[in-house]
């Protein structure tokens, strides 16, 4: 179905549902799966003999994945497993040819664009220049109205200064992109944040609409490098993602995106996006009619699933569903406005205390 965002100057060609976000009862509109990660597995990352170059294998548990690409090959799946996704959606890379890579990299993007994932990971290291791209795939895929979250991390030399990880999130800013710029120390082995940026996908995936991952533990030794009070506030100021050990465990400080957003409050919004293109598709799109009662039924659903929402603590209370005033919603064209508040994560307490 077609969708993405809208331009008030001209109409769309296609029919679908055009959503554009703004800062400042025929059927129910249900919640889609939200713990889904997608990854492409190099041939570093698995058994050859066992899979098929450049298919998706849908995995559920760790077992499903050792059968699939041996015991000892699994570990960026394992880790988004730890995470806490339900799901991976794994992408099998062919053998590495050095003049060959940057067009399988481009063959495995097409590919996940005809599937349904809510974070994409890579499993380990990538040059910058396939960040970029892959930054430039997601926005794009944005626009078109598929909404996900990637996850970027940089080398083991890169997570030794703090500058360089800003540098990445600097690069790489924007509202559905998490860079982590620290490392992790695992059963006594560094792990790179390139290497660990699996366990923050699953972590994300994982994580209910509702909840925030900041303070969320991480169950690892340490971090390959303890940042200063500084280096963790000027990290946070650009939007990086650091882990921090606290003297007693590694928890993530703050859950937001490189333009400095809130995951939470990202994720929320994508909820509304998929929930509501899905089942406009489903029961509204071609099938109720253009006029006072359709309308008042398509306001009415978007509603009630709002409603749903501000019950399980995602928005706020107060929300406006309504026909757009500035645009005429006749033939075969409706235009809603829609304003909604998302809840927030209690993150910073104050504390005033008088002594007698």
């Amino acid at each position: 179905m077609a969708g993405g965002s809208w331009d008030p100057s001209t109409s769309a060609p296609r029919p679908g549902i055009y959503i554009n976000f703004l800062n400042a009862a025929a059927a129910q509109i249900t919640g889609g799966a939200r713990g889904i990660v997608g990854i492409p597995i190099t041939d570093r990352d698995r058994t050859i003999t066992t899979t098929t170059d450049k298919t998706f294998y849908t995995v559920e548990t760790e077992k499903q994945a050792a059968d699939l690409f041996g015991a000892n090959k699994i570990k960026p799946i394992q880790r988004i497993f730890a995470g806490g996704a339900k799901q991976v959606l794994v992408y099998t890379m062919p053998p590495y040819v050095a003049e060959e890579v940057d067009q399988d990299y481009i063959d495995m993007r097409a590919a996940f664009d005809s599937r349904m994932f809510n974070v994409f990971v890579f499993p380990g290291e990538v040059t910058s220049d396939e960040q970029d791209a892959t930054l430039s795939w997601m926005q794009q895929s944005r626009s078109d109205g598929k909404e996900f979250i990637v996850v970027f991390g940089g080398s083991a030399a890169d997570d030794q200064d703090p500058s360089v990880g800003n540098a990445r999130t600097t690069r790489l800013a924007d509202k559905h992109a998490v860079n982590l710029i620290t490392g992790v120390v695992e059963s006594g082995n560094v792990v790179s944040s390139a290497e660990f940026a699996p366990y923050i996908a699953g972590l994300i995936a994982g994580t209910p609409i509702n909840k925030s991952i900041t303070y969320a533990q991480v169950r690892v030794d340490d971090v390959s490098k303890r940042l200063t009070n500084a280096e963790i506030v000027t990290a946070l100021q650009a939007g990086s993602l650091v882990l921090v050990h606290d003297g007693e465990k590694v928890k993530v400080e703050r859950g937001i995106t490189t333009d400095k957003s809130k995951i939470r409050k990202v994720r929320a919004e994508m909820a509304i996006v998929a929930d509501i293109t899905k089942t406009g598709s489903d029961s509204y799109i071609g099938k109720i009619d253009n006029n006072i009662d359709g309308q008042k039924a398509l306001i009415s659903a978007i509603k009630a699933y709002l409603e749903s929402l501000v019950t399980a603590n995602v928005l706020m209370p107060d929300f406006t569903v309504e026909l757009h005033p500035d645009y005429a919603s006749v033939g075969d064209e409706v235009y809603l406005r829609i304003f909604f508040v998302e809840v927030d994560s209690m993150e910073k307490i104050y504390l005033e205390i008088n002594v007698g």
